[in-house]
């Protein structure tokens, strides 16, 4: 898909109807990317995204000797596992603004022998990273910044994990816990981890610990807790084939709620570990039918477009909530977002950002400590969408274009960080036809 800037789209002229196969999920590929590496061996990740996160993931593993061969047509990755013995042992490694990476890489960049810095874009210098540093010297690592050790730059001196207790609180970020737990197979010794607090984002720890188990590493769990972590361990090398993304796939399915259509996407069923489909339940909640199997999922608006208002607690998902967001602005009565507070410390600061845009369409919201409730206006006004260089900002307002004539989104390339793709799937799916930014 071509570069563009300001995008206008005028309404779909029929409800949203058809089959879509977003990309690879986000999520997975960069664990497996990870895992990968991390193994002994050969592994190929099938089906994998590639966008800007992932890419800066390879470029990463890369950076620290890691041999990875990319095949862009088939979708596809071989990657020569090094055991975490890093062949390198200097890298100055530049995450973007994908915390994924930037964690994960800060937890593995321990476990090999070298000086490594890794740094990021300016909105990740300001992502927190210090529950992850605290936690990595309870376990032998030596981390120091040349600032303030809350955020990136942050210099790895490697010698290896010995192993070991920490305790990891999980209200910022379930990245932390899953770079933890990725790590701690290769540590010299047995690792002993206490999640406090509220964790968040909970189905990824899931993922990470079925991957984890998919690639060898034995991984001995109270609830999600309570970790231990037998060590050393060897990753062995696999074959993975990632399922479309779950997050992404929440686009369409919005597009089917909203225009009373019908939307299937295949290849992501009742068996998946993304825990974004929860977003079913939320769809089900606000008057859509949802047909699912083991390898495909349906979504079917209500046949006039009229969705209920709903309270959703969306602590397990929250990649989601901008997409309810926009939804809510074509619901009957209030919609309430809850248990989201992270989300100012994401890509932008969401609940801000969510709240700017709403507000510009007309809607009356209600900012609380942890959401926002959601008013809809009797009638939606068209207005310019800021969209924070946020991926997930533009491909939630774009939902708003199947209804209203006259939205301009602004800086909508980003959607390059996880779905490069996007528009082009978008206007294949809904038929609509761009207009003048």
């Amino acid at each position: 898909m071509a570069r563009m800037t300001d995008l206008a789209l005028h309404p779909a002229s029929r409800p949203v109807e058809g089959v879509v196969r977003p990309p690879g999920s986000k999520s997975q590929t960069v664990r497996a990317l990870l895992l990968a590496a991390l193994a002994e061996g050969r592994s190929q990740i099938d089906r994998l995204l590639l966008a800007d996160d992932t890419r800066l993931m390879v470029d990463a593993l890369r950076g620290l000797g890691v041999l990875i061969a990319l095949e862009e047509s088939a979708l596809r990755a071989s990657v020569s596992g090094c055991g975490g013995r890093w062949p390198n042992d200097a890298a100055q490694l530049f995450c973007g603004n994908a915390g994924t990476v930037a964690r994960f890489l800060t937890a593995a960049c321990c476990l090999g022998t070298g000086e490594y810095v890794l740094d990021g874009s300016s909105r990740m210098r300001c992502r927190p990273m210090r529950p992850l540093v605290d936690a990595l010297r309870d376990l032998g690592a030596q981390l120091s910044a040349d600032a303030d050790e809350d955020f990136l730059p942050l210099r790895v001196a490697a010698r290896g994990l010995r192993g070991g207790r920490t305790a990891l609180r999980g209200a910022e970020s379930s990245q932390f816990l899953s770079a933890l737990l990725m790590a701690a197979p290769r540590a010299a010794g047995d690792v002993f981890i206490e999640a406090t607090g509220t964790l968040v984002s909970a189905p990824y720890v899931r993922m990470t610990l079925a991957m984890m188990e998919e690639s060898g590493a034995a991984v001995l769990a109270e609830g999600l807790e309570r970790f231990v972590v037998p060590a050393p361990q060897a990753y062995a090398p696999a074959t993975i084939e990632i399922e479309p993304d779950a997050t992404a796939a929440s686009y369409f399915f919005a597009a089917a709620a909203v225009t009373g259509g019908r939307v299937t996407v295949p290849g992501l069923g009742c068996g998946s570990v993304q825990g974004d489909l929860a977003f079913l339940d939320v769809l089900r909640d606000m008057g859509c039918v949802v047909e699912q199997s083991p390898d495909a999922t349906t979504v079917i608006g209500p046949r006039d477009g009229a969705l209920r208002g709903v309270h959703a607690d969306l602590q397990s998902m929250p990649d989601v909530a901008p997409t309810l967001a926009v939804l809510a602005l074509f619901a009957a009565g209030p919609t309430r977002l809850r248990r989201v507070a992270h989300l100012r410390h994401k890509e932008s600061d969401r609940l801000a950002a969510l709240g700017t845009g709403l507000s510009r369409l007309g809607a009356e919201v209600e900012f609380h400590e942890d959401g926002l409730t959601i008013h809809p206006p009797p009638a939606p006004r068209p207005a310019e969408i800021e969209t924070h260089d946020d991926h997930r900002m533009v491909m939630s307002f774009a939902l708003a274009t199947l209804r209203l004539d006259g939205i301009v989104l602004r800086d909508v390339e980003c959607v390059a960080k996880s779905y490069p793709g996007f528009f082009d799937d978008w206007r294949r799916l809904t038929g609509q036809v761009q207009g003048t930014p």
